[in-house]
């Protein structure tokens, strides 16, 4: 039993992981396509935008729906890898160490 609860939270935590430089890696295309240093005329980048786009905008929906306007500054990913950093560091071990623990 202990053995599968330890692969399902490192299961958690690399999904988590994942999710993480999924968001990092939109971030600095957000930039780059900003700044006009690569534009979206080129397919590959177009199609990148899109999809992490399509992946992340579930996840951004909530969170833009309480963060205030702040105009052409999104807070939103900031908030996600705030989360995702305290459900991978300090939930996900806790809540291991809690269901692992022999019941008394």
């Amino acid at each position: 039993m202990e053995t599968t609860l330890a692969i399902l939270f490192d299961i958690v935590q690399i999904l988590l992981n994942v999710l993480w430089w999924i968001i990092v890696v939109q971030a600095i295309l957000s930039i780059l396509i900003a700044f006009n240093v690569i534009n979206t005329y080129n397919d590959f980048v177009s199609s990148l935008w899109r999809g992490l786009n399509t992946l992340t905008e579930p996840i951004y929906r909530p969170i833009r729906r309480i963060l205030p306007d702040t105009g052409p500054m999104d807070f939103a990913p900031f908030v996600v890898l705030i989360l995702i950093a305290i459900i991978n560091y300090a939930v996900i071990p806790n809540l291991y160490v809690a269901l692992a623990a022999p019941a008394a």
